[in-house]
């Protein structure tokens, strides 16, 4: 029989938000494993509040709002609180009823530097690991570095002169607030142009032949295992900045592992790379640290490389340079999904905090698929 259409619609709703979540839903799997850790940084929470005062939006909820914010690949904030006021899935990951009023889009920028002062991404990307610690899935030996290219949210007409406002020439007929220049047979260099946009931009070309354009770079240190991030770094694009980040990152990872694991100074661990870390001043910082350079070689075949046949003879050197390719696993999601690969935020400090962050996302999505698979096989 042909049913009729309800004309009216009813004054209430009998369903809670949770029944009309699916039971074998992704986002349930990792909404209990975020709700658990965003608890266990209450403490932290508090310090970036006053005691008295009106009452703000929950900073859980915006971290979970952000979070949806990447997995979903919202471009923006005003369509991600569109989407919060009407999704209800999206209401029951945040912790919102049916009837709770959603804060305003600009409520991310207000809060956004309370977050950055008081570290929170960070401290976030630090619980994450711990809980894959406990979980048996984070490598305490193996690991990979690498860098990427993040463009900066800066238009090429933006990168002038440091002296003066404006360089090249424009057409008069052309929009005033957006006239045509032209840069051809003009040299452009970093040291005498800034970005008027974001003045730490820096202009940076991956590699020769392509082209030139105001960028930073996302550094992250990966373990072998299941190629989850245990260091994350976010620096201006300079052609020494993944050298000097691999070797930050390394440090602080040595730290962290003397303090969780009480493993000595001494305790040796491996690092691949590729040939862009093949220096010899980066090579011997890392074995300065008692950490093994499981570089790949500029040319095997001449003296150039600072690599030799003492490491490329054994085995876990090959292994090291097959397990390195998986890091860009974890670029391609953070620039696609996340939709990192334009940093919408200006400057390195919070630049920092929303690469970061997504490195604490793609953890979470990580260990959600890696608890899923153990599952399903016991």
């Amino acid at each position: 029989m042909r049913g009729t259409k309800r004309q009216q619609d009813a004054m209430f709703s009998y369903v809670s938000l949770e029944d009309r979540v699916p039971v074998n839903h992704p986002l349930r799997r990792i909404k209990t494993l975020v709700d658990p850790l965003l608890q266990s940084m209450s403490k932290d929470f508090d310090k970036l509040y006053p005691e008295t005062g009106r009452h703000s939006i929950p900073p859980e909820y915006l971290l979970k709002a952000t979070l949806l914010q990447m997995l979903y690949s919202i471009r923006s904030e005003r369509l991600l609180v569109e989407e919060i006021n009407y999704n209800l899935l999206f209401r029951w990951f945040i912790g919102l009823s049916m009837d709770d009023e959603v804060w305003e889009h600009s409520s991310f920028t207000k809060n956004r530097d309370r977050l950055l002062a008081g570290d929170i991404a960070a401290k976030m990307l630090q619980q994450v690991l711990l809980l894959a610690r406990e979980q048996r899935l984070l490598s305490d030996e193996h690991f990979t570095i690498d860098g990427t290219l993040v463009e900066a949210w800066a238009s090429q007409k933006s990168f002038q002169p440091k002296t003066q406002s404006r360089t090249g020439s424009s057409s008069h007929s052309d929009d005033p607030g957006n006239p045509t220049i032209y840069f051809r047979g003009q040299k452009r260099k970093n040291d005498t142009h800034q970005s008027t946009t974001d003045p730490e931009a820096k202009m940076y070309r991956k590699r020769s032949g392509k082209e030139a354009k105001l960028s930073f770079m996302g550094h992250v240190l990966v373990d072998n295992l299941h190629s989850l991030v245990a260091e994350s770094a976010f620096t201006q694009a300079t052609g020494t900045a993944e050298r000097e980040a691999g070797v930050s990152m390394l440090k602080k990872l040595k730290r962290t592992l003397s303090r969780d694991k009480g493993r000595s100074k001494d305790h040796r661990i491996t690092a691949g790379a590729d040939k862009a870390y093949d220096t010899h001043d980066f090579v011997a910082a890392l074995r300065k640290l008692a950490v093994t350079p499981h570089v790949a070689q500029n040319d095997a075949n001449n003296r150039t490389s600072a690599i030799d046949g003492r490491t490329t003879r054994h085995k876990g050197y090959q292994i090291s340079q097959q397990k390195r390719e998986q890091v860009e696993e974890g670029f391609g999601w953070l620039k696609v999904i996340a939709l990192l690969r334009n940093i919408r935020l200006k400057g390195t400090a919070l630049g920092n905090f929303l690469f970061t962050f997504g490195c604490s996302v793609y953890n979470l999505l990580r260990i959600s698929n890696i608890i899923e698979q153990q599952e399903a096989t016991t």
